[in-house]
């Protein structure tokens, strides 16, 4: 039978192309898909073939000003996410209610029979259940269900055990009150429903039954916490095959024939405030670690000017591609980032900026498979490269993340996505 399904999720490219890869597996599976999220990924979405649903940019465009990145640097532990909450919130709010009426009004078009969530699209329980359709909430990490096992996303992981680790996600649920009032009136005024306790981060159905969560993370990763509930579900990672029919520029083909599998360094859409210092402080740790390098400067706005002969700077180029092709991988910590590379059996090291970046830098250094994080706010090019030497030296650490590329690979996430989606439409 097929379905239609409305896919919604707001933010960065790396929140985007994992609900791409659903998008394109449920279309497979016979299903009509829209996938709804900000406008500067339409022509990403409609050249994979979905329906594009309309949401308003303005969210990354204040995430992409000064203050946006700046306060973004600082969202690191309890304190620095409150810091970030108040500076951005005058400014967030207006685009929150714009967002919400977005996703009403790409559901209307896309008359769904279940919507697919990411927490970040406040509206989209709420839509679900004006129009009477089932929802399932989608997340590339592991922020919406508690557990005992580790703290939520973007708290710091501290030694005291169990009883703390879930206290830390009562925590953010407290602070996610703060948009209940809002969520609250667009239910009200704009879907006619009635206001509904904890409404900006709703976990039931309307008939009381827990909303499913799909998370879009490996179990060989990430062991499914024996303390999840039922509806919360391990998928293994959405893969977006972006190397299917892409030709690499003949600079790239002739720089990785040139020599010993170089090292790729990009940090995705983030820059912080100093991109150029960074740049310097990556072509310095490439040199010192006697190395050579491919520097993606991407949307994190690294400078391509004045690097040496042995570092290649790309734009950009399809991880499934790339990551194959080099020697260790050094990069933000993003989720899908972090999935290509261990994917790819490449060791990692993760330089993180936020939240749930130094949860994944973390967890690859406690499976062998990369070096301790060096977060962004304290890195140097002696400690970058000191990472760079272990993981492209360290037999240990590169059979390790060989071991793990091989059993990631035997998974196919998308497809137990999908058949989880079908369930709940059914």
């Amino acid at each position: 039978m097929t379905v239609r399904v409305l896919i919604v999720t707001v933010g960065s490219r790396g929140d985007v192309q994992p609900y791409l890869a659903l998008g394109t597996g449920l279309r497979a599976a016979g299903h009509d898909v829209t996938l709804a999220t900000c406008a500067r990924f339409r022509s990403f979405v409609t050249d994979h073939g979905l329906a594009y649903g309309h949401l308003g940019d303005e969210i990354l465009q204040l995430l992409d000003s000064a203050a946006g990145r700046a306060a973004m640097e600082d969202t690191t532990g309890l304190l620095g996410s409150v810091k970030t909450n108040i500076r951005l919130a005058r400014q967030a709010n207006p685009i929150n209610r714009g967002l919400l009426a977005d996703v009403w009004q790409a559901a209307r078009q896309a008359d769904p029979q279940v919507i697919v969530y990411h927490p970040k699209a406040l509206a989209g329980p709420h839509v679900a259940e004006k129009l009477g359709v089932p929802a399932v909430q989608a997340v590339p990490v592991p922020m919406s269900v508690a557990t005992g096992d580790f703290p939520m996303i973007g708290m710091p992981a501290l030694p005291l055990g169990r009883p703390y680790n879930r206290l830390t996600y009562r925590l953010v649920g407290a602070g996610y009150r703060m948009y209940d009032g809002m969520v609250n009136t667009f239910r009200q005024e704009t879907l006619g429903l009635a206001r509904r306790r904890g409404a900006a981060l709703a976990t039931r159905l309307p008939d009381g039954r827990p909303i499913p969560v799909l998370h879009a993370v490996s179990g060989h990763v990430l062991p499914r916490p024996a303390d999840w509930p039922g509806h919360a579900h391990l998928t293994g990672y959405w893969f977006l095959e972006d190397a299917t029919g892409w030709q690499p520029p003949a600079e790239l083909v002739d720089f990785l024939d040139a020599g010993d599998p170089p090292v790729y360094v990009g940090f995705g859409s983030m820059a912080g405030r100093d991109p150029q210092r960074l740049t310097r402080v990556v072509a310095e740790a490439l040199r010192l670690a006697g190395v050579r390098g491919i520097v993606a400067t991407g949307w994190g706005g690294l400078d391509a000017a004045g690097l040496p002969g042995n570092v290649l700077p790309i734009t950009q180029a399809p991880h499934d591609w790339l990551f194959p092709r080099v020697s260790a991988v050094v990069h933000h910590g993003g989720a899908g980032t972090t999935a290509a590379a261990l994917r790819a059996g490449r060791p990692s090291v993760i330089c993180p900026f936020i939240l749930d970046q130094f949860f994944w830098g973390r967890r690859v250094a406690a499976l062998g498979a990369g070096s301790a994080p060096v977060p962004q706010s304290t890195i140097t090019a002696q400690r970058l490269a000191a990472a760079i030497r272990q993981v492209t030296t360290d037999a240990d650490v590169r059979d390790a993340a060989a071991r793990l590329g091989r059993r990631v690979t035997t998974e196919d996430g998308v497809a137990s996505a999908v058949a989880r989606i079908e369930a709940a439409a059914a």
